[in-house]
């Protein structure tokens, strides 16, 4: 080549540069190309060892899970059944036959249906369920926890026993082809239904109550007085909870716009003066501090006057009759307001103040649905709240349960019960009470003479010449020797009319009232909310219960 490359210089020394220069090139050309495939060698190797080696599980995984899809299967929630077994909330179990392009869109779970059986009846004490958001699952104390999408109880007992009605889904893995078509069922992990609640309610009188009361504002509870079981707990408007299930926002915006506020529940969060139902707290303090005795007596002049202002007996007011010279069980029968004025001026705001407390008014009953507290009002209540003093008016008023005093239609009951109880307060519950578990009762600080002076009041008052005149020689038909006739029921019972806060409307009707007498089986109390009088509004829905309870139970 040398002397190639010599003889050619020697001949054309240019073309012999040419030719060099030329080889030079080639061989750099030759020199990159190999470093290009050898790098390229190199990174594919690297890549192909990364994808197989360290990244292989991965995406084997990712590829099964293409392949394979999950599935959530909600649990059959609990049913919820009444004191006698009827059912009034059941559940269509999830079908797992349902098909995927359903599930996909119901966001990749089998869903189950929640079914209300008697839907307004029972809105306020069972309560809705409805979707979770991130509150709910954040403050989630329950075994089986909340997962986007879920339905929890917001209200009511699907609420109260959410942890118990929940249960535990299951999962079903399907495999399906490149396209996401079906192919076949892998595996089925089945839910665990959640567990049912026994309420202490009777479905029957619930739903004859709320048809009592549903074209009303108002509320009516029914109790057994020696368990504190409730059998009935209506509130009126209510609602249907099966809209917020099935997430009807029509209804539910209805709902939230009404002014009669179907969605709020006044057997436990409505409070009102409860007018004459008090003067049983009354009557029982002037009694236990020695205020009065049985044989006291004040007269009834119709009206009396405490510095400029006159307070007058109802009725004188309405009929322009007095009651004559009055003692306590009297007082009681006939509601006599003045008695009650004069009594309470002896006994003095502190006093009656302390005798509320002890009847459990001013605190929750612990039933374990939200309701509300109500107000005992005070001296230091009035300066603080409308920096004003406590006159010997306010004592009156709040005598006679009138003027700022508020308490819960629940809580007249408890005092109710203590009468019906023999001196014993049992908190309301809502759960049926098995028959080895004692009933968790408190014995209040009352005499026995005392009970039964204020409770012989509560006979007369339903008797002719009382004030509680649906319940005057009250009969339920019964079956005896395979004959029907008719058989006198003695009740207990207490009426009230308490004025509204909104002067231009109706007041507030009440009753409260137990029975039979002798051995009281249940107790109730009737709001009638701007009803008119408690006689004749409340009365006669408190005496349509009873007599549907007493009739039954023949």
């Amino acid at each position: 080549m040398r002397q190639k490359l010599s003889f050619l210089k020697k001949l054309n020394p240019k073309k012999t540069e040419i030719f060099n220069q030329k080889t030079i090139t080639n061989e750099i050309f030759i020199i990159l190309f190999l470093a290009v495939f050898v790098s390229a060698s190199l990174i594919l190797i690297f890549r192909l060892s990364y994808l197989t080696i360290i990244k292989g599980n991965y995406y084997r995984n990712l590829s099964e899970n293409n392949r394979l899809r999950e599935f959530l299967i909600e649990p059959k929630r609990g049913e919820i059944i009444d004191r006698k077994g009827y059912l009034i909330v059941k559940n269509q179990p999830a079908n797992i036959e349902t098909k995927i392009e359903k599930i996909i869109q119901n966001k990749n779970r089998i869903s189950s249906l929640r079914l209300y059986q008697e839907n307004e009846a029972i809105g306020h004490i069972i309560g809705y369920l409805q979707e979770v958001n991130q509150d709910d699952i954040k403050n989630d104390n329950c075994y089986t926890k909340l997962k986007p999408v879920d339905k929890v109880g917001k209200k009511g007992v699907e609420k109260l026993f959410d942890c118990q009605l929940r249960g535990q889904p299951g999962k079903k893995l399907i495999e399906v082809d490149a396209k996401g078509n079906f192919l076949e069922t892998i595996k089925i992990i089945p839910p665990i239904n959640g567990k049912s609640i026994q309420l202490s309610i009777d479905l029957h009188l619930q739903k004859i109550a709320y048809q009592l009361i549903k074209d009303k504002k108002g509320a009516i509870i029914v109790s057994y007085p020696k368990t504190g079981e409730i059998l009935v707990l209506v509130s009126s408007p209510s609602f249907n909870p099966q809209d917020f299930f099935d997430n009807n926002q029509v209804k539910i915006n209805q709902y939230l716009t009404d002014k009669n506020q179907p969605l709020f529940n006044r057997s436990l969060e409505g409070v009102y003066p409860p007018g004459s139902l008090f003067k049983l707290v009354v009557a029982t303090a002037s009694l236990e501090e020695k205020i009065i005795d049985e044989k006291t007596q004040f007269e009834d002049k119709g009206i009396i006057k405490a510095g400029s202002l006159t307070f007058g007996n109802w009725y004188f007011l309405q009929y322009g009759k007095t009651d004559g010279l009055v003692n306590i069980v009297k007082a009681t029968k006939r509601s006599n307001d003045i008695f009650f004025y004069l009594v309470g001026e002896k006994l003095g705001l502190k006093n009656i103040k302390k005798w509320a407390e002890v009847f459990g008014l001013g605190d929750k009953t612990g039933i374990g649905l939200p309701e509300e507290n109500g107000l005992i009002p005070s001296k230091f209540w009035k300066e603080k709240n409308l920096k004003e003093d406590w006159y010997t008016g306010d004592t009156y008023n709040l005598s006679i349960g009138q003027g700022y005093l508020l308490t819960t239609p629940i809580q007249n009951l408890m005092i109710t019960n203590v009468f019906a109880n023999n001196g014993y307060r049992c908190p309301p519950r809502l759960t049926k009470k098995q028959p080895a578990e004692k009933p968790n009762c408190q014995k209040l600080p009352v005499s026995k003479k005392t009970i039964e002076t204020i409770k012989e009041g509560m006979r007369q008052a339903c008797e002719p010449g009382g004030t509680g005149w649906p319940f005057f020689d009250f009969q339920v038909k019964v079956l005896e020797n395979n004959k029907e006739i008719l058989k006198k029921i003695v009740v207990g019972c207490k009426t009230g009319t308490a004025e509204s806060q909104n002067k231009d409307s109706s007041p507030h009707a009440w009753i409260t009232a137990f029975a039979p007498f002798e051995n009281p089986e249940i107790s109730i109390v009737v709001l009638v909310e701007n009803g008119g009088q408690g006689s004749d509004i409340a009365g006669p829905i408190a005496k349509e219960i009873f007599k549907a309870y007493f009739e039954r139970r023949q």
